[in-house]
């Protein structure tokens, strides 16, 4: 674990970075939360490095889900928590998403196409490279890049929809 606890907090600071100001949740306390889920379930073995950091992002994406549906239903206003969907480096453009809403449309998109939401999952979550998503999932860099966008255009989508209605 002291090999990838700063990486783990890097991660989780990518994560909080892009949620509202007033959120609660620190970084340390999402690493360790984090950590806490994944040691308390007997841990697979971890094939290598990249299998690591998506079985960690879909904890810390689980962890944060958790975290918005309980400030949700606070009855003391509970607002909603934030992300940006947008990938800084394809669209300077930033879309704000419910990260609630977003889980949900990410369970819909893995009932359609589990390869897609699992892109999106470490690509989004995780932060994860091209060649690092293309490694955990064992297909090429080129499929994940079709699939990023693909899963991308139809979350925009599924995310503009719900948020209408």
């Amino acid at each position: 674990m002291p090999l990838v606890y700063a990486e783990l907090r890097r991660l989780a600071q990518h994560y909080l970075k892009r949620e509202r100001s007033s959120h609660t949740l620190q970084s340390t306390a999402l690493v360790h939360e984090a950590y806490l889920r994944l040691a308390g379930s007997g841990a697979p073995q971890w094939q290598n490095r990249a299998h690591f950091f998506g079985v960690a992002a879909m904890v810390m994406r689980q962890i944060l889900v958790d975290h918005a549906r309980r400030h949700r239903a606070d009855k003391r206003g509970g607002g909603m928590c934030r992300l940006t969907l947008d990938d800084a480096t394809d669209r300077a453009q930033e879309v704000d998403v419910d990260v609630v809403a977003l889980d949900d449309a990410l369970k819909t998109l893995a009932t359609m196409d589990p390869q897609q939401s699992r892109v999106v999952e470490l690509k989004f979550f995780a932060g994860l490279t091209i060649e690092d998503t293309s490694e955990v999932l064992g297909i090429s860099p080129a499929t994940v890049k079709r699939d990023w966008v693909t899963a991308r255009a139809w979350l925009f989508r599924e995310l503009d929809r719900s948020a209408s209605e």
